[in-house]
């Protein structure tokens, strides 16, 4: 028998050692944690009014696409947009907390030097190995040195970065220009800030994926005057090609595709311990830029001005510490912002699962039955597309209104146990933990494919999978065949980790919405005066939603219609907008 029949994956679990009494709850590197974050809803008998958009955000705004709000007035000595005259007003903070349940792992041992392998050159490689075609041309694959372990210098004598291989710069400094076509609205900011540069001072310190398209909003943080450092949030999605052409440009990054669990906080210690820079503001992607310095390195918190945080994992980190008194500094949820749900997590997910299973398996999708787990915003765009291709989908919920939704849309409602036996393909997109356990995978058929949408790595069971009974053939890039004893197996794709970060990539132009979200929350933390924002967790004001959602109409030469003033007059709103209170639900 092929010995590699025999070899498993190691536990890959990489969420830092915290003590019992901490309140803050563990989460996964991924940034996929099994938490939903407390949102804004209405009726909560919340009267604060939303903070107010700083002065400097207003003319960087104007300037980018001629946009001014109508209605103005001075505080403490600015202009400022006033958005509850002739509106109804918003709620800024999330106030509203949602209990979770405890979750109890051992971290003693997650840092050591056996973590240091590089999990790329753990398995065979592939075609789809990196995110595009520019890194698997160029890399070498019998190359097993780990990053950390070489020396490496760009071509102006620079050495401040960590990445799996400088000479692939050329090669990536094509993807981002590709990148740079479909994401207009940075693009535009980054002109806007010929005049004014909002982020002058800002010391920015990040951890998201090291995409092409990450890359379009570092290099406009940095136009826009910022100084940053960055690692990954996700041990596989980073494009090696695209940290070569950052570093190449004397940006610190620090990130490779294939990290290990040690290799993974190794660089995020370099972006924040460094002799003679401190940052003053975070921007993360899962919560652990922040998770680090709050255990590692809380000093640096007197300086940091505020954090802008883009996931439900971040973002139930950041109302735990509120919760136990522990928030230090402002926050920004922007993963509640209708442009990140909608735009990111539907319409993103919808494409990108097609793409993603494709590439993995080359499986065709027309008469297949498919169980999905969930339909939140990315069921809903996972079930679109796959019965759009023709799949029997069937949709698991526990919340009835998500469930009457999915029957309203032509999806059988059932429980997973009672479809199992029969489906060809389970894709989770709950982010709960434990969605799909041993009971139901011994259960399937063969040859049934088992993957992950949702935000948490722990929705799928893979630790259960690792016993002796059980043998694991590696086959491709992100693809393994779990074999029972009988002969059956079933296809895990990416170990349970987010399928389309990990396997695929996912469309330019949904990213350039979110970005674009981040970047205006940057600007507006870092530019507000004192006291407008306490330690805690705000939502963007709506109007912000909505500019951001009007800079990328520009791309389909659309053309909004504007009230007339008896019609704002009639419907108690701004012709300008914000145009739908804090709790209607798109």
């Amino acid at each position: 028998m092929d010995s590699s029949l025999n070899s498993k994956p190691e536990n890959r679990s990489a969420t830092p050692p915290l003590e019992d009494n901490e309140s803050m709850e563990e989460s996964s590197h991924n940034g996929e944690a099994a938490i939903s974050s407390a949102l804004e809803t209405a009726g909560d008998g919340d009267s604060s009014q939303p903070p107010t958009i700083s002065s400097k955000l207003l003319r960087m705004l104007e300037a980018a696409t001629n946009w001014r709000p109508a209605l103005v007035k001075m505080q403490n000595g600015e202009e400022v947009f006033d958005e509850n005259v002739g509106a109804v007003s918003e709620a800024p903070r999330t106030k509203r907390q949602i209990q979770y349940p405890e979750q109890t792992r051992e971290f003693d041992s997650r840092l050591t030097k056996t973590g240091r392998r590089s999990l790329s050159h753990s398995i065979s490689h592939s075609s789809t190995d990196s995110n595009s075609s520019g890194g698997s041309d160029a890399e070498n694959p019998e190359d097993e040195v780990s990053p950390r372990d070489m020396q490496q210098i760009n071509s102006k004598g620079n050495m401040d970065f960590c990445i799996k291989n400088i000479k692939l710069a050329d090669f990536g400094r094509r993807e981002i220009e590709l990148a740079e076509d479909e994401m207009t609205a940075l693009m535009a900011l980054r002109k806007a800030a010929q005049g004014e540069k909002p982020l002058a001072a800002a010391k920015i310190v990040g951890c998201t994926h090291v995409t092409a398209q990450t890359a379009v909003l570092f290099e406009t943080l940095k136009v826009l005057g910022a100084q940053c450092r960055w690692a990954a949030c996700n041990i596989y999605s980073t494009q090696d090609e695209v940290a070569a052409a950052l570093a190449e440009q004397d940006f610190p990054v620090f990130a490779w595709k294939g990290e290990s669990e040690d290799d993974f906080w190794w660089c995020i210690d370099r972006c924040v311990n460094v002799e003679g820079w401190e940052p003053n503001m975070i921007l993360d992607d899962g919560g652990d830029m922040t998770h680090w310095i709050y255990k590692k390195y809380p000093h640096l918190f007197k300086k940091v001005k505020g954090i802008v945080e883009e996931s439900i994992t971040g973002i139930h980190r950041l109302h735990q510490l509120s919760k136990a008194g522990k928030l230090c500094v402002p926050a920004i949820n922007v993963n509640d912002s209708v442009t990140k749900q909608k735009f990111d997590n539907l319409y993103c997910c919808r494409e990108s699962i097609l793409d993603s299973l494709k590439k993995t398996t080359d499986i065709m999708f027309g008469g297949k039955q498919v169980a999905i787990c969930g339909y939140g915003e990315v069921g809903k765009g996972c079930s679109a597309a796959l019965k759009a291709m023709g799949s029997v989908v069937y949709v698991t919920e526990i919340d009835p209104i998500c469930a009457l939704q999915a029957c309203m849309d032509g999806f059988r409602l059932a429980k997973l146990g009672d479809v199992v036996r029969h489906v060809d393909m389970v894709i989770t997109c709950t982010g709960n933990k434990n969605v799909v356990v041993r009971e139901h995978m011994d259960l399937m058929k063969n040859g049934c494919v088992v993957c992950n949408m949702g935000r948490s790595n722990t929705e799928i069971d893979v630790n259960s999978l690792q016993t002796p009974e059980l043998v694991w053939q590696h086959v491709r890039a992100q693809v393994d065949h779990i074999i029972w004893p009988d002969g059956k197996r079933i296809v895990l794709l990416a170990e349970g980790r987010v399928l389309n970060l990990s396997s695929s990539t996912v469309p330019i132009y949904v990213l350039s919405i979110t970005a674009t979200t981040q970047a205006l929350a940057l600007i507006e933390l870092f530019n507000a005066p004192e006291g407008r924002y306490k330690q805690d967790v705000y939502l963007l004001p709506k109007k912000l939603d909505e500019y951001v959602a009007s800079l990328h109409l520009q791309t389909f030469d659309a053309h909004l219609t504007e009230l007339t003033d008896e019609q704002a007059k009639y419907m108690g709103l701004s012709k300008y907008g914000p145009f739908k209170p804090s709790y209607y639900r798109y």
